[in-house]
């Protein structure tokens, strides 16, 4: 059999994508490829794993392992050499998946609400790879107390200088990289926090939802024991559809949106009295 590659009509054989992740370290070309190769499923809908050990030039062991672990985060499912996307309810869920989502949009939404910060004050961070991205615009606002329940919030936050972390324990969700449960909430309720960033999965008739309804309570425990709350939510939430209801948009005392969200979206939440600031995508600022 002729080898493709020394055929000068045949097409040149795809680069291994692995090639084109950034070799800074090792864990971050690991977490750049799951995320890869998370996608990759999602956007055929069924993979071989053997395709999948050749797109990415890994071995079939390591193959895996990363799809062990996206297994494991509610994103991909593995059965006899095949991996297929999990639910849509867990796809959307995971921290992976979510990552990848609206990156600029999340982008300008965190750093104006980074704005809203001032110095010596304490904030809830959620779990949200939105308020996730307000992580390099913090530095500029120390002296400041930052209390999550996310892991990687806490990996991010735990080197910038005179930033107090205070991490919440409970029980660890892999899914969305978090803990959450009734000892997070009751850690929660222990504390009195000058304000509180959160995002949701979706926005229906002006109330915020979420899949899980351990996420809506650890949320719910961080709005009630925070003076300001903050919602960032990009235009998609507007058009997306999820099971547990948390609160109205009108209980939020701003709500941050990008300027890819429909001007009818805007004009009916400001109708109802509700705080809105736009984000430029783009720019850092409102």
């Amino acid at each position: 059999m002729t080898d493709a590659t020394s055929s000068p009509s045949a097409a040149p054989r795809p680069r291994p994508i692995a090639e084109d992740i950034p070799s800074d370290s090792r864990q971050a070309r690991q977490i750049a490829r799951r995320q890869l190769m998370a996608e990759a499923v999602m956007a055929e809908g069924t993979m071989r794993i053997e395709d999948l050990v050749e797109r990415f030039g890994v071995s079939l062991m390591t193959a895996h392992r990363d799809l062990d672990d996206l297994e494991s985060r509610g994103l991909l499912r593995k059965t006899r050499g095949i991996v297929s996307a999990a639910p849509t309810s867990l796809i959307e869920s995971s921290d992976i998946y979510r990552d990848s989502r609206q990156a600029a949009e999340k982008s300008a939404i965190a750093a104006a609400a980074a704005q809203c910060i001032e110095p010596g004050q304490a904030v809830f961070l959620d779990d949200s790879t939105t308020v996730q991205r307000m992580v390099p615009h913090l530095p500029a606002r120390v002296p400041l107390t930052a209390i999550t329940n996310s892991i990687r919030m806490m990996a991010a936050l735990k080197d910038i200088r005179d930033l107090t972390l205070l991490g919440l324990g409970g029980q660890f969700q892999h899914w969305c990289n978090a803990f959450m449960g009734p000892v997070t909430t009751q850690e929660i309720r222990n504390l009195r926090a000058d304000l509180a960033f959160m995002s949701l999965s979706a926005i229906t008739d002006g109330v915020v939802f979420h899949q899980s309804p351990e996420m809506v309570e650890t949320k719910r425990a961080m709005f009630d024991s925070a003076a300001r709350r903050i919602l960032l939510a990009d235009h998609t939430k507007f058009t997306r559809r999820a099971l547990h209801a948390m609160l109205p948009l009108d209980r939020f005392d701003l709500v941050i949106v990008d300027d890819a969200t429909p001007r009818a979206s805007i004009e009916a939440l400001r109708a109802k009295g509700i705080e809105v600031a736009i984000a430029v995508c783009g720019e850092d600022g409102l």
